[in-house]
């Protein structure tokens, strides 16, 4: 069929917007606030956006994923709730409004209006009703109102700490943000300051945080691993050492140690730079006050901390030890002791600590061995240059020698305990959350500083605190602090006075929750019990790797403390998560060292080579490199849907790889996934006016073989959806299409059962072209997207044969084709006949047959 009413080549461009309208008009993606309970609810959320000006590869591969997901769930008959919304606030708007004399609200909604755009033309299954951006007044005003319910609920703390401070953003950075002793948006070396800040009491929460990672069993393993070793739970001991001349009004100074069983190796004891040991040090000698000085002003990074030079300077005082009668060592302060760590006191075990062998190296002081190695001679063992960090057997250490490494934690404890000198202790590596930061575009923290009162909550009614709009960025520092007039404000309480916080909230607090807001993004409280409750957990959350440990473990947190206020009814926010890999491309540098866009080369066929299109000269390509601008190997999405149309996009995005593994986009492939969709456009724009009326019965005999590819393909690509293999899903339509093109003209009522199936399978892949070939081989029978998924046929979908892997001696050798249910003699008849397996066996004697249905035959010869 072939007229001007459907031309022989997919015109995308007329009909991807056709088909948005569509589902607009029908409103195929919206969900009541509150499930109805007519279907079953799936809740599916891909992390949502920050607005930085124009979407990426990234998001075209997240949102897609997501959207497969949605398009699928809801064929599958689920009440499918899929919003979006963006993660507004931030430095980057900040740094905008000081670079370019533009205000962050104006330089963030304008973005928020590009990307919005951009994310429609991609044909995505959104809510767009629901929308709504962290800087919108009316989320972060709902937002202070949390934050003051966690204020009353005691999971809030004002105090004075070591806090990370990034130079160049001129902000406090969470302990999660610092990456490598950096800031985790600007690279920079990060310093230590004491500032008043504000504290999430998420340590309250560390036992069931970690134990609950244990029954998240549709999360990815490597990331409940990170999640654990950053929550960090250790079993230990506090020790108590004995001054043996009080000081500084302590009379003993306790450490946390993981390892109570060295406590005979012990050297000498060091506290940090800010113990108080080390102040009262200071007070009586010049030359340790300067070395505070010193470690204070060069100690900026934990990086720099750990990769510096251990130093250190005796204090004068010394300690007793707990288990040896008459010993004493001396107490040090060292660099590389933190006070925010543990209890800024630690023993030093110079042969079992690499850190204190560096220390008692410089030093001169003893390295007494206390762990034998399996198999080593306690007469000759020595330390050297390099720390016993193993377990082994205990000796030199008293009533402890010949016992093993855990026995000797064990035992030691007791010791302790018994002599009054410690005891056994649970330690926690997480921190409370310090979610103050010094910058104008993020939530305002609703509480007013009053000399009278103190810290005073603002009223329910005067919330939202809204951000002032007349800001100087020509100034360092907080815009808020050194406003004129907006941090000026009477006490609620007293009506003196006062003045406003001037610190916001870290953004990470406005992801936190966002995920709840959704469920009713305009109500006038937080949350709504009713919603909130109907849609979470969300059934499948999609994002990077990178959000481990930072808005994965907040958001834990905040569902956890909304649950324990009786907000929320669940505790953990996300019952399932997917993490994709990330988007890569070739990138190319010229012979002078420049980086050159795609568009400035000339790539060869075979991908490995390219010249430079304005000189001719030869260009250095390196593979899979991650997209950014610095080496200006990204790929404009928009160019790609003008070029290619959406579901071209999509389709390769799927095709590439599994997933959860980096993708490499290339030219060829984005060109192949074109291809493949002309093709099925073909398909069924040159068989839909010959076939017969739906419903029509397919014949037996010659059709039953694509009837049986129909079938077969149906229950495959569900599977595939079903396990995230999206990939597979992909490859087993391509197998599809050879099938209907090598069927024929066989049996008119079987090809249209191919067709149509072909048509509602890519739907969650490449939705507008669904829609467009239905059209033609249904038309007026109504949109792909509210169709039910289709199912197999079980008798159809059943295989006749299956492909054994044969091994000998435990060695892949061959495959063999048996039919289904084949008896046993049968198997090993044709295992033996195999070529390759016969070489083998080379004529030996087969001494045993093992067969696992369905899988493998294994001889043993």
């Amino acid at each position: 069929m072939n007229d001007a009413a459907t031309p022989a080549r997919y015109d995308f461009a007329s009909a991807e917007p056709r088909w948005q309208h569509a589902w607009d008009d029908a409103r195929c993606f919206s969900v009541p606030d509150v499930p109805d309970g007519s279907r079953p609810k799936y809740y599916v959320l891909e992390m949502f956006p920050y607005p930085s000006g124009k979407i990426h590869m990234g998001h075209v591969r997240n949102y897609t994923l997501g959207d497969v997901v949605a398009r699928y769930k809801r064929a599958r008959g689920f009440q499918v709730l899929h919003p979006m919304g963006w993660d507004a606030f931030g430095l980057p708007a900040e740094n905008a409004a000081r670079e370019r004399g533009v205000h962050p609200a104006a330089w963030t909604y304008q973005n928020i209006d590009t990307m919005r755009a951009e994310l429609k033309r991609m044909g995505l299954s959104l809510e767009w009703d629901r929308e709504f951006a962290t800087c919108d007044p009316s989320y972060y005003g709902q937002q202070q109102k949390l934050f003051l319910d966690f204020l009353r609920a005691g999971l809030v703390e004002r105090k004075e700490s070591s806090v990370n401070w990034d130079p160049v953003d001129h902000t406090v950075l969470a302990n999660e943000q610092v990456i490598d002793g950096r800031g985790w948006r600007s690279g920079a070396l990060v310093e230590k300051k004491r500032l008043s800040q504000w504290f999430l009491s998420i340590t309250k929460f560390a036992p069931e945080l970690l134990e609950a990672l244990d029954g998240l069993d549709r999360w990815p393993e490597r990331v409940k691993l990170m999640q654990a070793n950053w929550i960090g739970r250790s079993e230990g001991a506090r020790v108590r050492f004995a001054l043996e001349e009080p000081a500084a009004g302590m009379e003993e100074v306790e450490v946390f140690t993981t390892r109570p069983d060295t406590l005979f190796g012990m050297s000498f004891l060091a506290v940090a730079a800010d113990h108080p040991l080390a102040a009262a040090a200071a007070a009586r000698s010049p030359e340790v006050a300067a070395f505070v000085t010193e470690v204070r002003s060069l100690g900026t990074s934990e990086a720099a901390i750990e990769q510096a030079e251990k130093r250190g300077i005796d204090t004068g005082l010394r300690v007793r030890h707990p288990f040896i009668e008459g010993a004493s060592y001396p107490v040090w302060i060292a660099n590389f002791v933190l006070m925010e760590y543990g209890t800024g006191a630690i023993f030093g075990c110079p042969s079992g600590d690499q850190r204190d062998l560096d220390f008692a190296r410089k030093y001169g002081l003893p390295v007494p061995p206390v762990i034998l190695p399996p198999g080593a001679d306690p007469a000759s063992f020595s330390i050297g240059d390099t720390a016993y960090t193993e377990d082994g057997t205990l000796y030199n250490s008293g009533f402890l020698d010949g016992l093993g490494t855990a026995e000797g934690k064990r035992a030691a404890i007791d010791a302790l305990e018994k002599a009054g000198a410690g005891n056994g202790v649970v330690n926690w590596r997480l921190r409370d959350w310090g979610v103050s930061r010094q910058r104008y575009w993020g939530c305002p923290i609703p509480v007013i500083h009053c000399d009278s009162c103190g810290v005073v909550p603002v009223p329910d009614e005067q919330l939202p605190v809204t951000l002032p709009e007349d800001v100087d960025f020509a100034r360092p520092g907080n815009p808020l602090d050194h406003h004129p007039t907006w941090k000026h404000v009477g006490c609620p309480r007293c009506g003196a006075a006062a003045r406003r916080e001037t610190d916001t909230f870290d953004t990470f607090v406005d992801s936190s929750w966002y995920f709840a807001r959704f469920t009713a993004p305009k109500a006038g409280t937080p949350l709504v019990a009713a919603a909130v409750n109907g849609w979470l957990p969300v059934d499948q959350y999609i994002g990077g790797i990178e959000h481990a440990i930072l808005h994965l473990l907040y958001s834990r947190f905040f569902t956890r403390a909304l649950h324990s206020m009786g907000q929320v009814g669940v505790a953990e926010p996300f019952a399932g998560l997917f993490t994709q890999g990330m988007v890569q491309h070739a990138s190319y540098k010229s012979q002078d060292g420049r980086w050159l866009a795609p568009d400035e080369v000339e790539v060869a066929a075979d991908g490995t080579s390219a010249t430079d299109r304005a000189t001719g000269l030869a260009v250095t390509v390196s593979r899979n490199d991650k997209m950014s601008k610095s080496k200006r190997n990204t790929i404009d999405p928009g160019a790609i849907i003008d070029q290619y149309g959406a579901d071209t996009a999509r389709w390769f995005i799927l095709s590439d790889n599994p997933p959860d593994r980096d993708m490499e986009w290339t030219a060829a492939g984005v060109a192949g996934a074109s291809r493949f969709s002309q093709r099925l456009w073909r398909l069924v724009n040159g068989a839909a006016a010959a076939l017969p009326p739906p419903g029509a019965a397919p014949a037996e005999g010659a059709a039953r073989d694509l009837r049986r590819a129909t079938h077969r393909t149906i229950a495959a690509v569900t599977e595939a959806l079903e396990s995230f293999a999206f990939n597979v899903a992909v490859a087993r339509i391509h197998e599809f299409a050879n099938a209907i093109e090598a069927a024929g003209e066989a049996d008119g009522a079987a090809r249209r059962e191919a067709l149509e199936a072909a048509a509602r399978l890519i739907s969650p892949m490449m939705p507008h072209l669904a829609e467009e070939l239905w059209s033609l081989l249904r038309p007026g029978a109504g949109l792909v997207a509210g169709l039910p998924w289709l199912e197999s046929d079980a008798g159809l979908a059943k295989a006749d044969s299956v492909t054994l892997a044969v091994q000998v001696l435990g060695k892949l050798r061959g495959t063999i084709e048996v039919p289904v249910g084949a008896d046993e003699a049968s198997v090993f008849a044709a295992a033996e006949a195999e070529e390759n397996v016969q070489r083998a066996i080379a004529g030996r004697p087969i001494r045993k047959r093992i067969h696992v249905p369905g899988r493998i035959v294994n001889f043993v010869v």
